[in-house]
């Protein structure tokens, strides 16, 4: 593959016109770069897909995502789809999930004779076959009709994208700028609004610029911050490095050739190039600050002479440098495909914001100074993505945890973690917990410093007393004196239950790192460890929720994306005692196995994440290790529909990676890590910032499933359980292989 590749950036360039002449560039060699394939978890015949990442061109963390577009993307569905048959453009996208709508998208659509300008008509036809999909680089050939062909070519840094467009010979040809467009809310396509906008075109500086408000999640804004929400809009300069021999502004359908601005919706504008202008490079700059912001986004990623190559060259090389640090012996090349591609999955989000040392806020309309990150989605990614994050980018964590203080700052009321696609908005509503406690002790647990302490203990000690319908909705005299969320108070009361549970778990960790005093500590403990045992119903041996008499409300009423058989082992942070209400580690490995053989587990969704790790703590360390490897292989391979349920920023792939290490973060907040079954006979592993490799030997893995016995730094580890600081600052950890059940772990 990496010889394919340098073969097509310096063919790319050959295509450009002589005059500009730009120079090739060979690319960096990376092995890990040239197993990720960006199409693992976009098969299926449906928009959406199976997995929900798109096969996008940026760096880690970017700011704006590029991708070809094949549909218009609302909530459940993505800009692209490989069933698809035609490209309507290439879309920088803000939509951080398939069940989080678009903002501020901007869409480049390059067309030869009449401008097309509605989605439905500017489709160009393409073979799967002419498209080469990188992290860095997109090429692909588009049918214009009458034997012509557009080759068009992308890569993009964190803020801007750079499209470059091979057009036929003596053809009229256009590039068009999508300002707005009809927006999808909610997942009924035909619930649809107009977002408004701008449009001007600069024949000068030979640029087109915009604006929109385009925001899909308006709908589930909390009213607290509404108002300046309104305010919200995206901005994007596009700077061509061919003159404009004419130009125009479409409006609703209507071209007005020759105008220079247009406002409102459903508004485009092109640009048409003279004869003999067979090539075309656009660099799009991205903004939430304004359009000269923009501007200083192209001047500072992408500068005027900059080459695509070029561009292509240094976010492989951004790539690189993260998908290196892990080398793997003993894995076939699908298996290299599934895990690189894995780790790409999970470097996306959250992603930056900031811009030029500024970001804006949502939350009170203001721009102000610092980093950002948005796109946590910390429902889902508080389980295994943020355990990943901390070891493979802590530089990065800080000013993710401080991003979500500022946030707690701005909004003046308590944060709220769980689906924050924060600030590219605004956060819409959370689903039940409030996980960004979690987040952040697991950071302080796992040392990591560099960001406010006592700001953070501030937020989220105010998290686990705020009673609130935008925080813990439920949080009050019920649940603080019963220990239970009420069913016929709160919606998914059950789930709410758990989350707040392990939510006061993870601030009491955070507390007593912080020092605080030892009532605190212990007060919020008491209450992580028996508020979930007020759902056990001793009858039936599930959880259940209860009303706010005490009566029990049904077995599958308070459930939040699962059921009672995925929330009754939800207690992660007090695993001895849901075993011991269980009747002991028997009858708990016994009921395991009724939720694993009855067909219960849905590993296509996070609430089942943890369940295989815990056999491990009843006992019973031989069946996690044949449980993960059972649902490793049912649910992750190198096909377009190699993921078994929706991405989730990430979550999915880091639960297989830890999994592939042979440990998994069950209760992230504690600091531990629950053994499971190394997938490789050897994994090097050179941790940012750490002298000493961590490295991971297990020979025979691949085909033998058990533990046999554990050693780390020649240490014999006897438990199921290894701790962060024994491995956090590198180690040699040694798996004793077996192709039977062995007793080691019990």
């Amino acid at each position: 593959m990496s010889g394919f590749l340098t073969w097509i950036l310096i063919a790319s360039a050959s295509i450009a016109s002589a005059s500009k002449s730009p120079p090739t560039f060979s690319i960096p060699p990376s092995d890990a770069v040239d197993h990720v394939r960006p199409l693992i978890g976009n098969g299926g015949d449906t928009p959406n897909g199976s997995g929900g990442m798109i096969p996008s061109t940026a760096p880690p963390f970017a700011m704006t995502r590029w991708v070809a577009q094949t549909h218009e993307n609302y909530v459940s569905v993505t800009p692209y789809n490989l069933t698809a048959s035609t490209i309507h453009g290439f879309q920088g996208t803000h939509q951080p999930a398939i069940w989080m709508g678009e903002s501020a998208p901007v869409v480049v659509v390059p067309g030869i004779g009449q401008v097309k300008s509605a989605f439905a008509d500017r489709g160009l036809g393409f073979s799967n076959a002419s498209e080469v999909i990188t992290p860095s680089y997109y090429r692909v050939d588009l049918d214009a009709g009458n034997g012509s062909t557009i080759l068009a070519e992308q890569s993009a840094t964190s803020r801007v994208g750079h499209l470059r467009f091979a057009f036929p010979k003596e053809q009229s040809a256009y590039v068009l700028l999508e300002a707005t467009r009809p927006s999808v809310i909610t997942s009924t396509p035909t619930n649809i609004t107009y977002p408004s906008g701008s449009i001007a075109i600069d024949p000068a500086r030979r640029e087109i610029t915009g604006s929109n408000s385009e925001r899909q999640d308006w709908i589930i804004t909390p009213t607290s911050i509404a108002t300046n929400t309104r305010h919200f809009r995206g901005y994007f300069c596009a700077r061509f490095d061919a003159p404009f021999a004419s130009y125009g502004v479409v409006q609703n359908g209507s071209e007005s050739a020759g105008a220079t601005t247009g406002n409102g919706a459903l508004l485009s504008a092109y640009a048409r190039f003279g004869a003999g202008t067979t090539t075309v490079n656009v660099r799009i700059g991205v903004s939430f600050i304004s359009v000269d912001q923009a501007r200083r986004n192209i001047d500072a990623e992408i500068a005027d002479g900059v080459a695509l190559e070029e561009t292509a060259r240094q976010t492989r090389a951004a790539w690189a440098e993260k998908l290196d640090r892990i080398t793997l012996e003993g894995a076939s090349e699908a298996d290299k495909e599934v895990f690189y591609t894995a780790f790409f999955h999970t470097l996306q989000y959250p992603y930056e914001q900031d811009e030029g040392g500024h970001y804006y806020s949502g939350y009170d309309n203001q721009v102000h100074e610092g980093k950002s990150y948005t796109g946590y989605s910390n429902w889902d990614t508080f389980r295994a993505e943020w355990a990943w994050l901390i070891f493979f980018a802590p530089e990065r964590v800080p000013a993710m945890i401080t991003s979500m203080l500022q946030d707690y700052q701005e909004k003046r009321i308590s944060w709220y973690g769980i689906h924050a696609c924060r600030r590219r908005v605004a956060e819409p509503l959370p689903q039940v917990g409030t996980h960004a406690d979690s987040l952040i002790a697991e950071a302080v647990v796992k040392g990591i410093k560099g960001f406010d302490m006592d700001l953070a203990w501030e937020a989220a000690c105010k998290d686990g007393t705020n009673v609130g319908y935008e925080v813990r909705a439920g949080l009050s005299s019920v649940y603080a004196e019963k220990g239970w969320v009420a069913d016929d108070v709160h919606s998914e009361s059950a789930s709410r239950t758990l989350d707040y549970a392990y939510d006061d778990y993870a601030l009491s960790r955070l507390a007593d790192a912080l020092g605080k005093p030892a009532h605190i500590v212990s007060g919020l403990q008491n209450r992580a460890m028996t508020a979930p045992f007020t759902l056990y119903n001793n009858e039936t041996g599930f959880m259940e929720a209860r009303n706010a008499s005490g009566a029990w409300a049904g077995p599958d009423n308070g459930w939040t994306e699962g059921d009672k058989w995925a929330y009754t082992f939800d207690v992660v942070h007090d695993i001895p005692g849901l075993v011991q209400h269980r009747g002991g580690n028997a009858s708990f490995v016994a009921s395991l196995d009724a939720h694993f053989d009855g067909g219960h587990n849905d590993h296509s969704n996070e609430p089942s994440h943890h369940i295989p790790y815990l056999y491990a703590l009843a006992g019973a360390a031989s069946k996690t290790q044949e449980r993960v490897r059972e649902i490793a292989a049912a649910n992750y391979n190198s096909t377009p529909t190699g993921l078994s349920g929706n991405e989730d920023c990430g979550q999915m792939s880091a639960w297989y990676l830890f999994s592939a290490l042979g440990f998994y973060p069950v209760n992230p907040a504690s600091g531990e890590y629950v053994v499971g079954s190394p997938f490789f006979d050897k994994v090097t592993i050179r941790l940012p910032g750490r002298a000493t490799a961590l490295t991971i030997t297990a020979a025979g893995a691949p085909l033998a499933n058990y533990v046999r016995s554990l050693t780390i730094d020649g240490r014999a580890v006897g438990s199921a359980v290894i701790r962060h600081e024994q491995i956090a600052e590198g180690a040699e950890v040694l798996f004793n292989m077996s192709d039977v059940q062995e007793t080691w772990g019990k």
